[in-house]
């Protein structure tokens, strides 16, 4: 369970992850989201974090989330290919 995720957006370009193990969409993320070098990466899974899922109307996942400095800018849901999410970043960095 994540308890400081309030400290883990607060400062820069945060992506947060909403994902589960089990969910397909989700693995074909992860090699995407560790070449990202524009922001920082939190992954929150779902079955673990409910409440916290349940604060950001987590509906469907993966659930992609850009913060900056503590403050929600975006999101994405579904998969996301590598130049889309860089784009993405780019954008809003």
């Amino acid at each position: 369970m994540i308890n400081n995720f309030e400290e883990l957006i607060s400062d820069g370009l945060v992506l947060v992850d909403f994902y589960a193990d089990w969910c397909g969409p989700c693995k074909m993320m992860n090699p995407i989201l560790e070449n990202i070098k524009s922001a920082k990466i939190v992954k929150v899974d779902v079955d673990l974090n409910e409440e916290l899922a349940r604060e950001y109307n987590i509906m469907t996942i993966p659930m992609l989330i850009l913060f900056k400095d503590g403050k929600l800018i975006d999101k994405k849901n579904g998969f996301v290919p590598e130049p889309i999410l860089l784009k993405w970043l780019e954008e809003n960095n």
